[in-house]
């Protein structure tokens, strides 16, 4: 499976970005499906995941109630929606996918087994 993450830029803070992340084929639905952020000079984080059937999403507290993780498994595609952005969301987003992973583990970006290559995202104050 490839994953390819889009819809990254730049944006002013306050403003809104829909990212979204295509497989290469039919993704199980059964898959958790996340996103991942890097900023330079700083380790990847855990931004947001939703979990089989998109039964279970969960957020970061630094983007809970801003950004939005929702799942079209027909399209095979994941979105992120950021609204209400700030400089400090600035950085490369990945989407990242698996199967079998517990809940209590879907923050670690070691549960994951696929990787799309990043896109861009830059927040101007």
């Amino acid at each position: 499976v490839q994953l390819q993450a889009s819809g990254g830029g730049l944006v002013q803070a306050g403003g809104s970005l829909r990212l979204s992340c295509a497989a290469s084929r039919r993704t199980n639905s059964r898959w958790t499906m996340g996103w991942f952020r890097q900023a330079p000079g700083k380790e990847r984080e855990f931004v947001s995941a939703t979990t089989f059937n998109s039964a279970t999403t969960i957020y970061a507290d630094s983007v809970r109630g801003r950004f939005t993780i929702s799942r079209e498994n027909a399209k095979n595609t994941v979105y992120l929606q950021m609204n209400n952005l700030k400089p400090e969301d600035t950085a490369v987003y990945y989407c990242a996918a698996g199967g079998g992973i517990i809940t209590s583990s879907v923050t670690r970006s070691v549960s994951y087994t696929y990787w799309g290559q990043g896109t861009q995202v830059t927040v101007s104050s």
